[in-house]
């Protein structure tokens, strides 16, 4: 499994913009980081979010801690994934309960 870190592009599970790729831009602790689409990109928001509500994927771009939208984005063109992020990945419920008890029994 993928370690959390700064600059892991994860999908969203849960809540509106479930389906769509983000990227961690900052750790908060051991439950929360704070992800960016960016917005303009993938819809996604700049917010801090659970770390259950996340599937880390095992792509990652090169950006500082606290990177700003516009640095992301740079990033995401170097490495050539803006298409990539563009993609919406279709989760069902079962797949999300699947996936959160998953992560919730690995965290016992």
């Amino acid at each position: 499994m993928p370690v959390v870190e700064v600059g892991r592009i994860c999908v969203k599970l849960t809540g509106r913009e479930a389906g769509r790729k983000a990227v961690i831009v900052d750790i908060v602790d051991d439950n929360f980081v704070v992800i960016t689409g960016p917005k303009d990109l993938t819809g996604v928001k700049r917010r801090r979010s659970n770390v259950k509500h996340l599937e880390i994927l095992d792509k990652k771009v090169e950006i500082p801690k606290g990177a700003s939208d516009e640095e992301v984005m740079k990033a995401l063109e170097a490495a050539g994934l803006v298409d990539f992020m563009r993609e919406r990945v279709k989760i069902g419920k079962k797949e999300i309960l699947a996936v959160v008890a998953l992560a919730t029994k690995q965290q016992s």
